[in-house]
């Protein structure tokens, strides 16, 4: 599967989307053909704070349980309340129907810190 060129990229393999100033978050194809089978996704609630690098849920596969770390800091205005009942979506489309959360960024500078396509594409590859 070929790396979405309009994303920015985590080293922990989130993935971000930057809308109207808003951020979208996900996990990439790459994280989720590594964990395995999805079987339940837990995330934080609307109005929840994130933080730059610290864990703000969690997956669960058939093998083992992965945290989400965040890829930028700010406040949840929105969750995939899907994922609940459909945590195979994680597996099936990782960057349309399985995105996690949208916040609100503290600082929208951070996305720029994220790598490229290119760059996560190399991270991958290694």
């Amino acid at each position: 599967m070929s790396t979405p060129k309009d994303l920015r990229y985590s080293k922990e393999h989130e993935w971000v989307k930057v809308e109207d100033g808003k951020v979208r978050i996900g996990i990439t194809h790459f994280a989720q053909s590594e964990l395995g089978d999805i079987v339940f996704v837990e995330l934080p609630q609307v109005g929840d704070e994130i933080q730059l690098n610290e864990p703000f849920g969690s997956v669960e596969s058939v093998k083992t349980v992965s945290e989400l770390y965040a890829p930028i800091s700010g406040k949840v205005v929105e969750i995939n309340s899907e994922l609940e009942d459909s945590p195979e979506f994680v597996n099936e489309s990782p960057y349309e129907q399985a995105w996690m959360v949208v916040i609100e960024p503290t600082d929208l500078s951070e996305v720029e810190a994220l790598l490229t396509p290119e760059q996560y594409d190399e991270l991958i590859d290694a």
